[in-house]
């Protein structure tokens, strides 16, 4: 357990808390290319305590400013897109991408008063369907050429949720192998092929066995944690009958990331992402190793829990999340329905706003929530001291990075079970276009 000035430490993340001035440092996912689609390309943006807009100007340019209006604060977030840029509907001044007042209309024939002002903007790029941010100081990092970053458009798809309460224990869960066995336990096994776009309901690679049954029926994994250089990779082995091994390889790429595998053809890669101290988005990359992507069955199936035009779920603590006693009892571990998202969100938004982490008491299966803690308070110290942190990587550097590897699969009895997931992810790339074409050896090993 922490005291309470260890939680704060590596909780908050408001300007000039030490886990914030460490995230700063990083690019920040803060909206879905989808939310700029329309007559309209203006967006809020709260992140990290701090107040923005986003905005795409009539040449399609990407601008991220501070939302208050630098004349007399009013809200940029109301302004209208015209003439090169967004303008204060208040007194008309307007502002480029880059933060360059380009008019103040109210002032005098002639003033040169525009010339003298500046918004601050921050860096901004698109990549995979989201939008990423860097609101630090000095040049943000180069992204790794994870598959994700790499993958074409076809094969990639991306999704957005909120979550009321703190980022870390929305991201620990996927540190954690072992809560799958029970928060996501279903009690019947559905069809296998009709499993596309869902999480932990389609077969384990190189077997038919579906994966709620293995999660079912054999919930005590064999956990270990490896260091790589984006983060940590976190192996969990569950023995099965005839000396077979269920294998799941998982990733955590620091600072706030987590790569998954979703199914024997796509991985999941997900942020977690700070609104401020009580509230984050996570967002997500699905990306595929076989064909396109179907982003309209993805979407629309994603839609149905999600309500816009703040991606709130449908089911959340207002309404119990769905809960229902006859459905506990007979079909699901939870009775909150048959989305594992519901099922998240109930786990981390109950441990209240923030997490009281001087009561909790951590096993032999949270080893990956240790090792993580542990970095990530030996990167705020060291950013607090004007030292480096994990992958605040070049553009030289940025290609040493791959994958990472996330197989969720059953090995053959007698086969070792990193042989066996290094062999599946190889055959796996070998056997998709875009993978094959930019085959490395596994990066950060």
């Amino acid at each position: 357990m922490l005291s309470a000035q260890q939680n704060d430490f590596i909780t908050r993340v408001g300007p000039g808390a030490p886990a914030g001035q460490l995230l700063r440092r990083y690019w920040q996912p803060v909206a879905l290319v989808d939310e700029l689609e329309g007559p309209r390309p203006v967006r809020p943006v709260r992140l990290m305590g701090q107040a923005f807009v986003l905005f795409r100007d009539e040449a399609g340019e990407l601008g991220f400013i501070d939302r208050d209006c630098p004349h007399r604060g009013a809200d940029l977030a109301y302004g209208r897109i015209e003439n090169g840029g967004l303008r204060c509907p208040f007194h008309g001044w307007l502002f480029n991408v880059k933060g360059d007042c380009l008019e103040t209309p109210a002032e005098p024939e002639g003033s040169k008063l525009h010339t003298r002002i500046k918004q601050r903007a921050y860096p901004v790029v698109q990549r995979s369907g989201i939008i990423f941010a860097y609101i630090g100081e000095g040049e943000p990092p180069a992204f790794p050429e994870f598959d994700c970053f790499v993958a074409p458009d076809t094969h990639t798809f991306a999704f957005k949720g909120l979550i009321e309460c703190n980022w870390l224990q929305a991201l620990e869960v996927g540190m954690d192998p072992a809560h799958a066995s029970y928060l996501h336990r279903f009690f019947e096994d559905e069809d296998t092929s009709e499993s596309y776009g869902k999480q932990f309901r389609g077969a384990s690679a190189d077997s038919d066995m579906p994966i709620t049954r293995v999660l079912r029926e054999y919930d005590r994994p064999d956990i270990s944690v490896d260091p790589t250089a984006y983060g940590f990779r976190l192996t969990a082995l569950r023995k099965l009958p005839q000396a077979q091994t269920h294998v799941r390889v998982t990733n955590v790429v620091f600072p706030q990331a987590f790569v998954i595998p979703m199914s024997a053809e796509m991985t999941i890669s997900q942020w977690h992402v700070p609104i401020d101290d009580t509230h984050c988005y996570w967002y997500a990359i699905f990306t595929s190793f076989t064909g396109p992507v179907d982003k309209k069955r993805m979407r629309e199936q994603r839609l149905e829990l999600y309500e816009l035009p703040d991606y709130v779920s449908r089911k959340n603590k207002r309404n119990n999340y769905g809960y229902n006693i006859d459905e506990q009892n007979t079909q699901t571990y939870t009775g909150m329905g048959f989305d594992i998202n519901v099922h998240d969100q109930w786990a981390i938004e109950s441990q209240g706003p923030i997490q009281d982490r001087t009561r909790e008491h951590l096993g032999t299966t949270d080893k990956g929530i240790v090792a993580f803690r542990r970095q990530l308070v030996r990167a705020i110290e060291s950013t607090l001291e004007g030292g480096d942190a994990p992958m605040l990587i070049s553009v030289d550097q940025a290609s040493g990075f791959s994958g990472p590897p996330s197989i969720d699969g059953i090995e053959k009895a007698g086969v070792d079970p990193v042989q066996y997931w290094q062999e599946a992810d190889l055959a796996r790339r070998k056997a998709c276009d875009w993978a094959a074409a930019r085959l490395t050896e596994p990066a950060g090993e």
